[in-house]
């Protein structure tokens, strides 16, 4: 296949899996023959597009007369962005005109293609136009909870690709080269090929999100402290956990997502015990001193990661989620050993899946208490009034933003 054309025809592959089968991006399997970094391209073309569906789509509003199927539509978002990205015309066209000419259904459409290719302005600048809305599902209780302006600001992070955060072991004298956030993750912009950037083959680092590695450093665990990563999938907090020398088990409902954890604990020489199992049904044989609990959530806070989300997502499941992570909350404090701490944490910006959960566990459970959520490098307006710490995209916006996150350590009285 042409250059270049192999990865736009899989990007087209996924858009159309998202769009027009709800499917998520990291649940399709691209073109298997595809080789890593044009199947690397592929993924990063389609979250592009995701990102600015609605910035393409004005553009491409004014050159047609009535909507074309989702394929030849996906085909020229595609090509709106590459052109808004700097590619070449000429190039960016003809492969558009060579896309719809491979399908039987939509050859026949080649000259509205190569006109509409034609027409497009030059240059693009999709960056003049409004930032795509999150859906209303999402945005109305966001508005009611953070203002119209800080949603807006929210929204224009999250039209950008974010950059790339890891966490460096205590121990590590090989990394990549990137800004230390305050928090002390290490930020790198335009890293290239994660697995050769220094240190990755040595396990010195991993990718995780600078909001996502706030939680295991708010439970403060120590060594020899025995420690539970409940719903601990992809690994991120439990390596965090194992490597303060603390005594960790990870659990999680998911086989898979569990060998994933197996594979980075060793790449990393970590070690943690790794048990799959439903946090509904399994059973501790002793309690623990330390208990973080990442519960399953709308994942709302993610979608500067996770462009697909707003558009495979309509809300329906939050009572079932905001249900399930009470139950699991409740489950988790008896396993605590007297005098042990909790982190409850979602990666979500709706406060039914934060604040609110807090507020009613303590309501529950008249004995916890929050402690404090304060660290050196936080702001005040950032902790909640009920104690918690409240992150948002927006926050650090100059610098690429973090993802949304809420979380809470809770003690005993």
């Amino acid at each position: 296949m042409a250059d270049g054309l192999a990865a736009r025809a899989a990007a087209v592959f996924l858009l159309n899996a998202v769009l027009g089968e709800g499917q998520m991006l990291s649940q399709i399997a691209a073109d298997p023959d595809l080789p890593g970094p044009e199947r690397a391209r592929a993924e990063r073309l389609a979250a592009e597009v995701l990102r600015n569906l609605d910035r393409a789509d004005r553009v491409l509003k004014p050159l047609l007369r009535k909507a074309p199927p989702l394929e030849v539509l996906n085909i020229l978002r595609l090509a709106v962005v590459e052109r808004a990205g700097g590619g070449a015309a000429h190039g960016v066209g003809n492969a558009a005109v060579s896309l719809v000419r491979r399908g039987k259904r939509t050859q026949h459409l080649s000259g509205l293609v190569n006109a509409v290719m034609r027409a497009l302005p030059d240059p693009i600048d999709l960056a003049s136009l409004p930032p795509p809305m999150l859906p209303r599902w999402l945005r109305q209780p966001l508005v009611h909870s953070y203002g119209r302006d800080a949603v807006a600001m929210i929204e224009a992070v999250q039209a950008k690709a974010p950059p790339v955060d890891i966490t460096v072991r205590a121990s590590a004298t090989e990394f990549p080269v990137g800004e230390t956030m305050p928090n002390g993750s290490l930020r790198l912009f335009n890293p290239g090929r994660i697995s050769g950037l220094p240190g990755y083959d040595a396990g010195e680092w991993w990718v995780q999100d600078a909001a996502a590695a706030t939680a295991a450093r708010l439970l403060d665990v120590g060594p020899g402290e025995t420690v539970l990563d409940l719903c601990a999938a992809p690994g991120g907090k439990t390596m965090q956990l194992a490597d303060t020398g603390a005594d960790v088990t990870a659990l999680d409902i998911s086989g898979p997502r569990m060998a994933r954890v197996a594979e980075n604990l060793a790449r990393t020489k970590l070690s943690a015990k790794l048990v799959v199992a439903d946090a509904m049904i399994w059973e501790p044989d002793t309690p623990f001193d330390a208990i973080l609990l990442d519960a399953p959530c709308s994942a709302s806070g993610t979608i500067r990661r996770h462009p697909d989300l707003p558009f495979i997502k309509d809300g329906s499941e939050l009572g079932d989620l905001t249900a399930l992570q009470a139950a699991l909350l409740d489950r988790a404090l008896a396993w605590l050993k007297p005098g042990g701490r909790l982190v409850f944490c979602t990666c979500s910006l709706l406060p039914d899946e934060g604040e609110h959960q807090i507020k009613a566990a303590l309501e529950r459970h008249p004995s916890l208490r929050v402690d404090s959520a304060r660290m050196f490098w936080t702001r005040d307006e950032w902790i909640t009034p009920e104690g918690g710490l409240r992150l948002r995209p927006d926050y650090w916006a100059e610098g690429g933003g973090m993802d949304g996150f809420y979380m809470a350590r809770l003690s005993r009285a």
